[in-house]
């Protein structure tokens, strides 16, 4: 198989390596130094190929690991300078970060193996496996140590935080309340008051042992939420219990408050004591905490415009306000999330609303006239005191004191209390047929006091695959369950906070924004939730928008909300916001105008021209091609277009650089103009030949100066100039059961281009309309590199495929409106002890953790493996945080920031409990698409069906305590098998059925660019019955009512000839009609007379004057609303060339190439009873 462009750490087939995702960060490739505060543990390496398929080596290789150079990134072709701007970062050789651990490295991760291309060494796979092979060769260190050398005999950084007697901690209240609202994402719903946070010490006492059979423990005294036990409040009139802190507010000075001193009692014997503080380097943007250098000074160091050097308080003043909403958008509030079809069980938040109060906070009162955050129906909660009050004190040292990290001296060993039992009831999965919810499945609740669940990062938004974070890696080996996180980090929110500061607050250390699980020591004081370091509060800080009122930092609305998004001052910018620029490249050979497609996207365009994102400075411009290449001249003041054609096709040059790209507003009628004169200018054109990749640098070198978008359409193989391709793809071999060849690219063309526009703020993204072998290995580069999208649509006719026309338009249009944010850059940090290496997506690694994104859509989503590098054991939790500064269309910079808090478990059944099936389906697709390129697709199934052995291997050794009969699952993983039994059977992965080249790697696309939704309808797709719909159960939204019928199995056992049953695939609708289906059902909701009168083709539904017609329409409107690609609807009879499609999605049954399921079944229980 040809790797050429395509080496695990995106190398090029000449040695050249590309720091792009999937790539491995490399921190984890340098030896355990000092300061490693936990015994290297060996990774679990699963050698055995327990797949049913043809054995391999499986995800999990072993072998020496061989450590590739430092991921440098492309540098441009050689040549005459073209015109460009400063890049907003250098691509060339920088200084990394330093992690924000504060070890030089964990132990070596090795990949499989990779033979050498030309001698040169191979950069290191990608994370495929998130079981590495125990290490057989320790790598030499690489050319630059990542952080700053430690001596030998220097003592290490007190990795350890102190243990004993921790106050302010969370303790329920007992005050009877409204029971916690079953509202989904949003405000709308009333949020019960929140509890108290007092001071208190841990209660003594050893754990309770096990009490089930599955090892269900429940250990600490912390009593469940329902049942909270009275709180010991505070006595505002009490005094300190001693001197207060050198620099401590003095008594009567409000509004801070006097400290208490740390608890009394003898020192433990494994206490350290703090090291000096020694000036340390930004382990975000490499600036100094402590030196004396001016932090107003923008750091330069690898362009990381998301780190500003000013601290807060140095930027330039903006008014203090707080917008509450910004734009229409989604569907997450005012109803359930789109993954709920009703309530859901139990109090699941989204922290839009302040409901509560930052841990280690007293509770305050809010402004006598709330403002629209706050819900009415929130009684007032204990007002502040004006008295001083006292404040516990942290320990010493710089460990994690009391907060978000030490909520409860139980939470540590809690055996999540929080978590419903069902989570760990044993299931027979032989026994057990009907395991599907009867609707969609809802995400696991992580166990965490009941004031954070309600604040806690929604997860349609941020989302781990692990709900309970193992407290060491030893222990993530035994689980058998990969761990990582899932983001759709720019997706249109309803109620999104929006502030405009002088003073986003951050830590000086780390770089986290303030979030509400940071802790607040007193009014003054505030502990990072990563790195633990205190910092002051800023004096703007102390005024809250909202209530209008001083001294209430914690109140602020970065103190209440999970997703927030800042505007930025000028600081967080190396120049001028750009403007938004949208270039259009369209292929005009005879082949792309015999599809027809050109009309449309230029009527398109006609009706959605005003409706572009963007303000008056707004560019645009257009570029044709088929052997030459066509510019358009729309200069202020011609009369017409003016087309400027160039024919030297191997040394692109642009004729007028200044009048190509113009003023969207300015020129908008020779816009217009041009729109309607294209489809007819190239009718007559006889012109085969495609020049695809010159047309793309025009593109790159007309953009450079601005960066922006690129929209290219293309509807054959390119065959002409640089890019030029051959057709790879043997029809014969489309049905093979062996390998599959060609799923990487044939040239590194595309690839080194996007980095070229990566570098220069330029995304591609890509249309594919095409009946024949496009190659979309190869030209999907230009997208994945470059942070854009890929568009395909086979078979594409105007005349012969009307369905994939309508499909066309809906897609361009939400494509032409939609959001967008420009020279974007996303950052992913986490609690300290825990490291990243790994990214899933499209996108460009700037540095070991800084994705580049030159354009971020509300579409696009990411996915990250992580590792555990230190024991976190003395953490009770563990944060994440991902930020994202982009530029909108309107010319701002914005910050948007999600914060996700998991509470850190110790025993195997707590991880078991916590874990979320989807998420984990989700990010191991995304391993198994790596998997098939850099080595095999049958490497990829069996890796998938042993990870569904592994896990529930490990569940039956270690967590169940009565051994018995049968494949026994915990309830949270009993959709397992089956989802990996989907995937197997997916277009991406399937063997023995026919399944063109194009189709594979357009899935493969799918499963690591699609937010997690939308990726499990393509795995796993639902099936409804439509004919028997009725109102019982119904949603009522927005006056509409939604039926809700139950989930099927897919199988043809589910199926009856009497009914009409609808499959939903994510991307398309089937409707299947019975051949005895009620004649009601058939008049009333198709409009035929008999079976016989349903026409072949039926790409929608009629709509009729009846109830039933209604419902139907409802339903499946609500359906396509639910995502934001139009899903083509197909009306099926049994004699429809179309049901062999429906039917390969009945995963449950056999085929001759594939297991049913209680087959793969039988094969998974014989691989865990070996």
């Amino acid at each position: 198989m040809s790797t050429t462009g395509f080496n695990s750490q995106n190398g090029s087939g000449g040695g050249q390596a590309y720091a792009n995702g999937p790539s491995q960060n490399p921190v984890p490739l340098q030896p355990p130094g000092q300061g490693y505060n936990m015994p290297h543990q060996i990774p679990y390496n699963p050698m055995q190929a327990k797949a049913p398929m043809p054995p391999g080596p499986g995800l999990y290789n072993s072998g020496p690991y061989q450590p590739g150079p430092p991921a440098s990134s492309y540098q441009g072709p050689p040549g005459p300078p073209m015109m460009t701007r400063p890049p907003m970062g250098s691509l060339g050789v920088h200084t990394p970060p330093q992690s924000s651990s504060p070890s030089p490295g964990p132990s070596p991760i090795p990949g499989p193996r990779m033979s050498p291309l030309q001698g040169a060494p191979t950069p290191p796979a990608s994370g495929n496996s998130y079981y590495p092979a125990p290490p057989q060769q320790q790598p030499a260190p690489p050319a630059w140590q990542y952080g700053a050398p430690r001596p030998m005999g220097a003592p290490p950084p007190m990795a350890t935080p102190p243990l004993g007697p921790m106050g302010n901690h969370h303790t329920a209240s007992s005050s009877p309340g409204p029971p916690p609202s079953a509202a989904g994402y949003g405000v709308a719903a009333p949020v019960p008051p929140p509890p108290a946070f007092h001071n208190a010490t841990p209660p003594p006492g050893p754990g309770l042992p096990p009490t089930t059979v599955h090892g269900y423990v429940q250990r600490g005294s912390a009593p469940p939420p329902m049942n909270p036990s009275a709180p010991n409040t505070y006595q505002p009139g009490r005094g300190p219990y001693g001197p207060p802190l050198p620099g401590a507010p003095l008594p009567g000075q409000p509004p801070s408050m006097r400290p208490t001193p740390p608890p009394t009692g003898p020192p433990m014997a494994n206490a350290t004591p703090p090291p000096p503080l020694a000036p340390q380097n930004d382990a975000h943007c490499g600036v100094v905490a402590n030196s004396t250098r001016p932090l107003s000074e923008p750091d330069l160091q690898e362009g990381d415009i998301e780190c500003p050097g000013p601290l807060p308080g140095n930027g330039t003043q903006y008014a203090n306000s707080f917008n509450h909403l910004d734009g229409p958008g989604a569907k997450m509030a005012g109803g359930p999330p789109p993954s709920q079809p009703g309530p859901p069980p139990g109090p699941r938040h989204m922290g839009l609303s302040y409901p509560s109060l930052p841990p280690g906070y007293q509770n305050t009162s809010g402004p006598p006239n709330a403002s629209p955050m706050h819900p009415p129906s929130l009684p007032p909660t204990q007002p502040y005191s004006q008295a001083p009050q006292p404040y516990p004190q942290p320990p010493a040292g710089p460990g994690p004191g009391p907060g978000a990290a030490q909520l409860s001296p139980s939470l540590a060993g809690l055996s999540l209390q929080g978590q419903p039992p069902e989570a760990l009831r044993v299931v027979n999965l032989l026994q057990e047929r009907n395991l599907l919810p009867p609707g969609p499945l809802v995400p696991p609740t992580p166990c965490l006091p009941q004031d954070l669940q309600k604040i806690n990062c929604h997860p349609e938004v941020f989302r781990s695959t692990l709900t309970s974070i193992p407290q060491t890696q030893s222990l993530l080996n035994k689980a058998k369950l990969p761990l990582g996180l899932l983001l759709h980090p720019f997706k249109d929110l309803s109620q999104l906070p929006v502030v405009t500061s002088s003073t986003i607050v951050r830590c000086r250390s780390c770089r986290t924004y303030i979030n509400p699980f940071v802790t607040f020591l007193d009014q003054r004081r505030w502990k990072c939730n990563l790195c633990y370091r205190v910092h002051s509060v800023p004096e703007e800080f102390m005024y809250n928008p909202v209530s209008r009122s001083y001294g209430e930092p914690h109140k602020r609305p970065e103190v209440q909300n999970a997703t927030i998004e800042f505007i930025a001052p000028s600081e967080y910018m190396l120049r001028p916001p750009q403007p938004a620029v949208y270039l259009f490249v369209l292929d005009v050979s005879h082949n792309a105008v015999e599809t027809g497609y050109l009309s449309v996207v230029c009527q398109s365009l006609l009706d959605n021209i005003n409706a572009l994102p963007g303000d008056a400075r707004t560019k645009i411009g257009f570029i044709t091609f088929d052997s030459t290449i066509h510019f358009y001249n729309l200069q202020e003041g011609l009369s017409q277009p003016q087309m400027l054609i160039v024919s030297d096709i191997d040394d692109i040059f642009l004729p007028t650089p200044d009048s190509l790209l113009v003023n969207f507003n300015e020129c908008k009628e020779l816009v217009q103009a041009l729109l309607k004169s294209l489809p007819q200018m190239f009718s007559k054109t006889m012109e085969t030949q495609s020049a695809l990749g010159p047309a793309l640098q025009s593109a790159f070198k007309l953009l450079s100066p601005t960066g922006g978008r690129v929209s290219v359409y293309q509807t054959q193989l390119p065959n002409v100039g640089v890019g030029a391709l051959k057709s790879r793809e043997d029809p014969n071999q489309r049905a093979s059961a062996k390998d599959i060849q060609h799923l990487s690219p044939a040239t590194d063309f595309y690839k080194k281009l996007a980095l070229d526009c990566s570098g220069q703020q330029v995304a591609v993204d890509l249309f594919l309309l095409s009946s024949q072998y496009c190659d979309l290995a190869s030209l999907g580069c230009i997208s994945r590199y470059s942070a854009g999208s890929v568009y395909y649509y086979p078979s594409y006719h105007q005349e012969h495929n009307p369905a994939q026309v309508e499909r066309f338009q809906k897609d361009l249009k939400r494509y032409l409106t939609r959001k967008i944010g420009f020279e974007a850059v996303m950052r992913i940090r986490c609690t300290k002890g825990l490291s990243i290496h790994t990214f899933h997506g499209n996108f460009f690694v700037r540095s070991t953790d800084l994705l580049s994104l030159p354009n971020v859509n509300p579409d696009a989503g990411f996915a990250v493996q992580m590792s555990i590098e230190e024991n976190l054991v003395d953490l009770q939790t563990v944060s994440f945080q991902a930020a994202l500064l982009y530029t909108s269309s309107k010319g701002e910079r914005r910050i948007r920031v999600h914060t996700m808090c998991l509470p850190v478990v110790n025993s195997l059944s707590d991880i078991f409990a916590g874990a979320d099936v989807q998420a984990i389906t989700g990010l191991l697709a995304s391993m198994a698409v790596d998997r098939s390129v850099t080595a095999s697709l049958s490497d990829a199934r069996d890796a998938m069906t042993n990870a569904a052995i592994d896990s529930l291997a490990s569940y039956r050794s270690a967590v169940l305590t009565v051994q018995q009969p049968g494949l026994l699952a915990p309830a949270c993983l009993r959709l397992f098998p089956l989802y990996i039994l989907a995937l197997l059977k997916q277009v991406a992965f399937r063997t023995g059925t026919s399944t063109r080249l194009d189709d594979r790697v357009f899935s493969m696309c799918q499963l690591k660019y699609q937010p997690l939704a939308y990726v499990m309808l393509m795995i796993h797709p639902a099936l409804y019955r439509l004919d028997d719909l009725s109102d019982e159960g119904a949603l009522n939204i927005s006056e509409r009512t939604i039926p809700q019928p139950r989930l099927l199995q897919l199988s043809v056992e589910k199926l009856t000839r009497e009914g009409a049953f609808l499959l939903d695939a994510g991307s398309v609708l089937y409707l299947w009609v019975g051949r005895s289906c009620s004649p009601d059902f058939l008049s009333k909701v198709l409009g035929a007379a008999s079976y016989a009168a349903v026409p072949q083709v039926m790409n929608s539904l009629p709509e009729l004057d009846t109830a039933e017609s209604q419902r139907t329409r409802a339903f499946i409107g609500w359906l396509k609303e639910q995502r934001p690609f139009f899903p083509l609807l197909h009306v099926i009879r049994d004699e429809s060339p179309l049901k062999a499609s429906f039917m390969q999605n009945m995963i449950e049954d056999r085929t001759e190439s594939a297991l049913s399921y209680y087959e793969f079944l039988l094969h998974v229980q014989q691989q865990v009873s070996k």
